[in-house]
């Protein structure tokens, strides 16, 4: 049997979406008569970039809970039991034999109602430290796809595969096109190119740092690629005119701009790291501060520790931040052995390990 019928959830961010779609996609080349459907958030990005994709998609009401005491939190159980039961809704009238939840806030209603019906669900935990929604459904779950060592302090052991996480394909060979990504980008060969990356939707306090320190990387002879985000592209857009400095809302191509980054600043999140693992590029992280469990800082600390990348934490920005990067551009030894580390954390056949998961488990529904 091939016209199998496979939902997944994923979303929020990029970092949830675009694993999804790669497993999706693997998926896909192997039942090229399956069926596919996708469940988000009403008004997050994965209801555009998942049509993008080519995959149908349904949305939930959902949103994460806010930390702080605030009106919207009130709406929150209801948004719950109206996602659940939407969620059972759609079950029941797509009839999958497996689901799959790549983490974000849908990805918690659909697993659940997935599992009341006696689906199948196999859930894909990216970072180091899962949040509650995914430790809650793990009980259900057949398979834990994982990326990170040591989680079964919050998984069933037996239930843990440790696959990485799935990453954008055309990254894979990446060092041939450096030339070739530069001239795209219309780089100057005689500086060094940093790329500059706070996520889909931008990093602020990252932001605030490029700006500020724009005259220090002219002194570095740094140009830069600085993907700013879609809610701060109209703020720092005008810099984009500075000699050397382009600023993007958005990379659509991701493979050119690591291929021609010398070396790269980011956020942690857990998409993020998998994929400069595989890009292996020397890289500063300047994890976000403001997620649960603190998780980025985990994610980057386990590559830090392998002596892999450098970490300055948002709060030693204005202290560390000029020390620590002109040490790093200074010294070619350095930038050898920090690409070198991180290459071999890099977990390449993430995606294919995942499918044969979850085809082991639609061979059993």
């Amino acid at each position: 049997m091939s016209n199998y019928k496979i939902i997944l959830s994923g979303g929020g961010t990029g970092g949830h979406i675009y694993p999804a779609i790669a497993i999706a996609n693997e998926l896909k080349m192997r039942f090229p008569n399956a069926e596919f459907l996708f469940v988000g958030a009403k008004d997050r990005m994965e209801m555009e970039k998942v049509p993008q994709a080519g995959y149908n998609i349904e949305g939930l009401w959902i949103s994460g809970i806010q930390r702080k005491l605030t009106l919207k939190n009130l709406s929150f159980p209801f948004k719950v039991v109206s996602s659940v039961l939407k969620a059972k809704k759609i079950i029941k009238q797509f009839k999958p034999h497996v689901a799959i939840g790549t983490g974000g806030f849908a990805s918690g209603p659909l697993l659940y109602a997935a599992a009341s019906k006696g689906i199948p669900s196999l859930i894909q935990e990216q970072n180091s430290y899962p949040g509650i929604t995914n430790k809650l459904l793990s009980k259900k779950a057949k398979k834990i796809c994982v990326a990170y060592d040591g989680l079964e302090r919050f998984f069933p052991k037996d239930k843990i595969i440790k696959t990485g996480n799935p990453v954008r394909q055309g990254l894979l060979n990446i060092t041939s096109k450096t030339n070739e990504a530069k001239k795209h980008f219309g780089l100057k060969e005689n500086m060094v190119t940093l790329l500059v990356l706070g996520g889909s939707l931008g990093a602020k306090r990252i932001n605030e740092l490029i700006e500020k320190k724009l005259d220090f990387f002219n002194t570095q002879n740094v140009q830069i690629i600085w993907q700013c985000g879609k809610l701060y592209y109209q703020q720092y857009k005008i810099y984009g005119n500075t000699k050397h400095v382009q600023v993007h809302q958005f990379l659509n191509d991701m493979a050119s701009a690591y291929a021609a980054a010398d070396v790269i600043v980011s956020r942690a999140g857990a998409s993020s790291v998998s994929e400069l693992c595989i890009v292996g590029k020397p890289v500063v992280f300047i994890p976000s501060p403001n997620v649960a469990e603190d998780h980025q800082t985990k994610n980057a600390m386990a590559v830090v520790n392998q002596h892999a990348a450098l970490i300055i934490k948002e709060e030693d920005l204005n202290a560390d931040f000029e020390n620590k990067f002109s040490q790093l551009i200074a010294s070619k030894e350095k930038q050898k052995t920090l690409s070198e580390n991180i290459k071999k954390l890099a977990l390449v056949n993430a995606t294919k390990d995942i499918a044969d998961e979850v085809e082991k488990l639609l061979n059993k529904a």
